[in-house]
């Protein structure tokens, strides 16, 4: 078997992988490969307004359509875990809400020996991602390649809530992303005038046009690193139903996902001895760790009915005046399509002594309904929705292998409210939602609590409720978690521990989960990672040269 030689070699064009792939091949001086399974490309139709993620989920030809095992603790379900399989991976199928998190999110990485990611050293990196007249220069990036713009009100419901917020205590926030994430606030976008702005979109498709080093190859899906010895050489994948190899001389960076990474890992004979060898496969280098710690947001899908119309967006969600919401975005790229889902969000504090939020509530001003398709539609009823969750879950489930087919899905274990910390949290989220909807303006336009209901009250009720009826906000994170523990996979600079030429950067190698959206803090890795590997190749080449963001590290200790 014929292989072509790139000196590097990016498995996965996702949040990170887009990003990492344009980095290494800016200079031009490397030769970068960069393979995607999916075959679309960031300008597909449905990537392009923010309400097409509608669209986006569930469809084949751009989401893998993974499901967890089913589970008897959670009403013995399947829940749908999309990611995404196209060009930009899941920053071209997700809702767009830019989040980055909180300091104390990044701060806790350091403390567990992740040296080097604590939120002052990343701060550059998320700066350097986004272009945004949002905040302060003191945290947010004036820029960078991704556009950030904010929600904006369209109908009476926003002001409404934003009252109710502040009735119980919860203050208004202009910048979720700035010196503190707690408040009520309108939803910043990874989009700019009514568009997408993805990895393949600002990244990686502008910089294969211009650059000969920069080679794209979509359909190629990664079926195992080749290894020699305890050194990654290549990876072997499938294209038009032939197996290829490439061949890296000098790194591979796998960047394929919390699902698809452990994975890629295991069929290459890298991961728990007892896992590969219940499914016959070598063992090339044990790592217990990898597949597990898997982590997720869990939410609680909350639901009221307005008393009279024109409150909320539903009229604007069917038949004629659909249309019109269409044509808005088609030639003006405004409305409801350029909105995006989950317009609104809540970060509040569950116990008054504590420092920072530690739930978060997703607001929008429509309710879903779940007896339609996979629950993706919009229903005709006036009301609005709220998801609430947990912001750092502590529970952890894993991910690993079905079998030693390339093609099959990956076993996806949740132990959802697994801790007392996560029960009790989230009863609470969902306590202090109530809470809102009965205070301010919002208690007298409500008609009534659809769901979970007012005969729901205990904590028990609450609890068995979220159970049954919970799903996931799109978060998966920790499979190759980073760190210097037992069950760590990589080490702080992204080095797959004992594998020489091995990297992984994706939310994969989070130790924890962050307090909010998982797509642009991956981006943040993808940019560290990038500066790390040419920083570690020119050391070896023989050449010292600062890294992309030491001279803003440096201002900012000034």
């Amino acid at each position: 078997m014929q292989a072509n030689t790139y000196d590097f070699i990016v498995v996965g064009s996702g949040s990170s992988g887009g990003v990492v792939a344009t980095r290494l091949s800016e200079n031009g001086k490397y030769t970068v490969l960069c393979l995607e399974a999916g075959i679309k490309g960031g300008k597909y139709i449905w990537a392009r307004p923010p309400l097409g993620v509608v669209f986006l989920v569930d469809n084949p030809l751009v989401d893998w359509r993974y499901e967890s095992e089913a589970d008897p603790t959670h009403g013995n379900r399947r829940i749908a875990c999309p990611r995404g399989k196209m060009l930009g991976g899941s920053s071209s199928i997700n809702a767009m809400v830019y989040n980055r998190g909180q300091r104390l999110d990044y701060d806790t990485w350091s403390e567990l020996g992740c040296k080097g990611w604590s939120f002052k050293e990343v701060l550059p990196y998320l700066k350097k991602i986004e272009s945004t007249e949002i905040g302060s220069d003191e945290y947010r990036g004036r820029s960078g390649p991704v556009k950030v713009s904010q929600s904006k009100k369209l109908s009476a419901f926003y002001d409404l809530f934003i009252r109710s917020a502040q009735a119980v205590g919860i203050p208004y926030n202009s910048d979720y992303s700035g010196a503190s994430q707690e408040g009520v606030a309108m939803a910043q976008l990874t989009g700019y005038r009514g568009e997408r702005h993805s990895t393949a979109t600002q990244y990686l498709e502008p910089a294969a046009r211009k650059r000969s080093n920069l080679v794209v190859v979509m359909g190629a899906e990664a079926t195992a690193l080749i290894m020699e010895g305890k050194r990654c050489a290549g990876v072997q994948f499938r294209r038009d139903g032939a197996l290829q190899e490439a061949r890296a001389m000098r790194e591979v960076i796998v960047c394929a996902g919390t699902a698809n990474t452990p994975k890629l890992l295991e069929l290459s004979g890298i991961g728990n001895a007892d896992v590969l060898r219940k499914h016959g496969i070598p063992l090339v280098h044990e790592l217990k760790g990898v597949g597990e710690n898997l982590r997720d947001h869990y939410a609680a899908m909350m639901k009221w009915r307005f008393a009279r119309r024109g409150i909320s967006l539903a009229k604007k969600g069917h038949g004629w005046r659909l249309g019109i919401e269409i044509l808005r975005w088609l030639f003006l790229r405004k409305g409801l399509i350029a909105q995006g889902h989950g317009s609104m969000r809540v970060f509040a504090r569950s116990r008054s002594e504590l420092q920072e939020p530690d739930t978060m509530m997703v607001v929008s001003p429509y309710i879903i309904d779940v007896k339609t398709g996979k629950g993706r539609r919009m229903s005709d009823v006036e009301g609005f929705m709220m998801y609430t969750h947990v912001q750092r879950t502590e529970s952890t489930g894993s991910i690993h292998i079905r079998s030693r087919d390339p093609a099959a899905a990956p076993m996806i274990r949740y132990r959802f409210l697994d801790t007392d910390y996560d029960r009790s949290t989230a009863v609470a989220a969902v306590r202090l939602a109530r809470q809102i909807a009965a205070a301010g303006p919002l208690r007298h336009v409500i008609a009534e609590e659809i769901s979970p209901g007012p005969q729901v009250r205990s904590d028990e009720e609450i609890l068995q409720f979220i159970r049954n009826t919970g799903q996931i906000t799109q978060h998966m994170v920790g499979t190759c978690k980073m760190g210097r523990d037992a069950m760590s996979v990589v080490d702080e600079r992204l080095r797959v521990h004992g594998i020489q030429g091995l990297r992984i950067a994706d939310a994969s190698v989070m130790p924890t989960i962050i307090s909010g959206n998982t797509s642009v803090p991956c981006m943040m890795i993808g940019e560290k990672c990038a500066d790390m590997v040419l920083a570690d190749t020119r050391k070896l080449d023989g050449v010292g040269e600062s890294t992309s963001c030491d001279k803003e590290r440096a201002s900012m200790q000034m």
